[in-house]
C-alpha cells in the first residue's frame, strides 16, 4: 500500500499552540519511504517547526517534483495545498503559483536530483527572481529511485555501495544560493533536529528566498563506509552551531 491515511485520532493531554492545533494537527500520511531515511527526520521537523510558528496549515502551499525527497510533502501539513510537478519543475510552478496568490506561504521540497541537475536552471532563475519562498533540498547525494547512481552533488572521491569513486566535482547548492542573491541560506543535517527546527522556522519567517541544503542520508544506497553523505561521516564531521541567532531586516 502506498497511501495509508493515519487516524484521527488525538490524546485529550496533547499540548496545543495558539491556534488551538496540536502537532499531530500538522503531519500527514504515514510515511512509505525506507526506514530510518533521513527524509523522514526532515519531515518531522517542518511539522515541528509549524507547530511552534502557529502556522494555519490552510496557508501553506507546498510543492515538490520527483524523487524520493518529492515524495515527502505527502507526510507533513496534510491539511494543506499541495502541487507534486514534473522532474525539476517544481521551482517554475512555485514561482506562477506565488505570482497568482502571494498571500499563501510557499514551502518547495526538492532533491539533490531535482535541484541540482535536471531542475539547476529552474533553481537558479527562482532563487535570482528572489521569490518568497522557503526552499528545501533533501540531499542525499543519490538518485535512490533508480538504485544509487552519483548525483550532481556527489563530492569527487565519495564511493558508491558497490565501490565505485565518484570523479566529478560536486555543485555546491549553497554557494549557488549565494552567488545568486539568496537573502536566507543554510546548510544543515537531518540527523540534528537542535539544528534544523530553528532554521526551518526562521526560513518560514524570512520574506524573501530563504533556501536550506539539508544532507539527508540515504539508508538504501548512501549509508555506507566510503560515502560523504552516511549517517555517520556526517555527524563525524557535523560542525553544528546549535544555538541560532536569526538578524531580521531593518525597517
Amino acid at each position: 500500500m502506498t497511501y495509508i491515511t493515519k487516524p484521527q485520532l488525538h490524546h485529550p493531554r496533547l499540548v496545543e499552540n495558539a491556534l488551538g492545533k496540536t502537532r499531530r494537527d500538522y503531519e500527514g500520511s504515514v510515511s512509505t519511504l525506507c526506514a530510518g531515511c533521513g527524509h523522514d527526520s526532515i519531515s518531522a521537523a517542518i511539522i515541528q517547526a509549524a507547530y511552534e510558528l502557529d502556522l494555519p496549515p490552510h496557508r501553506v502551499a507546498k510543492l515538490s517534483g520527483i524523487g524520493c525527497s518529492s515524495k515527502t510533502p505527502d507526510y507533513f501539513l496534510g491539511a494543506s495545498h499541495g502541487f507534486n510537478t514534473v522532474h525539476g519543475r517544481m521551482p517554475s510552478v512555485l514561482t506562477g503559483a506565488n505570482l497568482a496568490n502571494r498571500d499563501l506561504i510557499y514551502l518547495g521540497v526538492s532533491g539533490d536530483g531535482d535541484s541540482a541537475s535536471i531542475g539547476i536552471g529552474q533553481f537558479a532563475h527562482a532563487i535570482r527572481r528572489g521569490v518568497n519562498m522557503t526552499y528545501i533540498v533533501e540531499n542525499n547525494g543519490v538518485y535512490g529511485l533508480t538504485k544509487g547512481q552519483f548525483s550532481a552533488t556527489s563530492d569527487k572521491g565519495s564511493k558508491s555501495k558497490k565501490g565505485v569513486v565518484n570523479h566529478d566535482s560536486a555543485i555546491d547548492l549553497v554557494s549557488v544560493a549565494l552567488q545568486l542573491g539568496a537573502t536566507f541560506v543554510a546548510r544543515s543535517f537531518s540527523g540534528d533536529k537542535a539544528q534544523l527546527v530553528p532554521l526551518i522556522k526562521a526560513a518560514l519567517s524570512h520574506q524573501g528566498s530563504a533556501f536550506i541544503d539539508c544532507i539527508s542520508p540515504c539508508v538504501a544506497f548512501n549509508n555506507h563506509e566510503g560515502s560523504t553523505k552516511s549517517f555517520d561521516y556526517v555527524r563525524e564531521h557535523n560542525e553544528a552551531v546549535n544555538f541560532l541567532d536569526v538578524i531580521t531586516g531593518r525597517n
